[in-house]
């Protein structure tokens, strides 16, 4: 009689799942991270508004569209490689004699965070605001040369 070692089904479904999730969630596919990092800490963010991030030769580019909203009321900042945006719209106040009808605009806090995909140098960074669009360019961080180590 021969004896089989038996594989639970269980384990290898479950390492299968796992591999599709590694391959999915590589680090950089992902523009933003899904969770914010530990500890988590609430933004209160009611509202994501829409971004572009584009690259060219010598910087990135970030065109975030945060149209009725005052400068004042926007923040940027940046840690390392991530790029951090809050801001809040604030609410319109209710002329009188009116009622919605419609209730499309949103207000309240927002808050972005992007992963820049190189180190750029944060001296040189450049915010603008104009017809509604926030545009931020961060110029790439130049690789110092190598220094040649002589062997003796």
């Amino acid at each position: 009689m021969r004896v089989a070692m038996r594989t639970p089904t269980v384990g290898k479904l479950g390492e299968e799942i796992e591999r599709v999730f590694d391959r999915f969630f590589v680090p950089g596919i992902l523009p933003e991270p899904w969770l914010p990092e530990y500890p988590f800490e609430p933004t209160g963010a009611e509202w994501i508004p829409m971004l572009d991030l584009v690259e060219n030769a010598t910087e990135f580019v970030v065109r975030l569209e945060v149209p009725g909203i005052h400068k004042e009321n926007l923040d940027i900042q940046l840690t390392g490689l991530m790029l951090t945006i809050t801001g809040k719209r604030e609410f319109a106040a209710e002329v009188p004699g009116e009622t919605f009808l419609m209730k499309e605009r949103l207000y309240g806090k927002f808050a972005r965070k992007i992963r820049l995909p190189a180190p750029v140098t944060e001296s040189k960074v450049v915010a603008n605001y104009e017809d509604g669009v926030l545009l931020v360019h961060l110029p790439k961080a130049v690789p110092a040369p190598a220094n040649k180590i002589l062997i003796k």
